[in-house]
């Protein structure tokens, strides 16, 4: 599994002992948009690393400029909410909450919507002096889709969740 091919994933074990799994998001052009073709390679990845056993934690990365920039919208755009409800839409985006490896989101740039919800599904958030948290699905006229709401308002309080998803607005680290 080690020399399985990514298109939107770059993935290698790190450290000194290589016993770090290091998952960088590589969609650059798109701001790291969660696709579902990145989506599904992402599970791929953590389940290889879970599996594993010379891997002892994990890294979940993006770039400078953003960790991920939320759900990719053209790929949602045209979908009805009977569409998405019917194929499981959004189904298994929280594999990241279930491995039983620690998982460390390394965080810089743009974590919006579903970006925001990704590194939340993270055990442990390292954000850069130039993070930028937000849940800005409200300025699309809809709300966030996968745990959201519930893990910032554990993270974050109930009335700095409530802001940040009614009003779109972002909160740096």
């Amino acid at each position: 599994r080690a020399g399985a091919a990514f298109q939107y994933l770059l993935v290698q074990k790190t450290g000194a002992q290589k016993n770090v799994g290091l998952i960088q998001l590589n969609r650059p052009k798109a701001l790291n948009a969660l696709c579902e073709g990145l989506m599904a390679e992402l599970r791929r990845a953590l389940e290889a690393m879970e599996s594993d056993p010379e891997v002892g934690a994990i890294v979940l990365t993006g770039s400078e400029k953003a960790f991920a920039a939320g759900a990719d919208i053209k790929e949602m755009q045209n979908k009805t909410f009977q569409e998405c409800y019917n194929s499981g839409f959004l189904a298994g985006w929280d594999k990241v909450s279930v491995v039983r490896k620690p998982i460390i989101a390394a965080v810089n740039g743009y974590a919006l919507g579903g970006g925001c919800e990704l590194a939340m599904m993270c055990d442990i958030i390292y954000a850069g002096e130039k993070a930028q948290f937000g849940q800005p699905e409200i300025l699309l006229g809809t709300i966030p889709g996968a745990g959201g709401t519930q893990r910032l308002t554990r993270a974050v309080g109930k009335s700095l969740a409530m802001e940040m998803v009614l009003t779109g607005d972002r909160i740096s680290a």
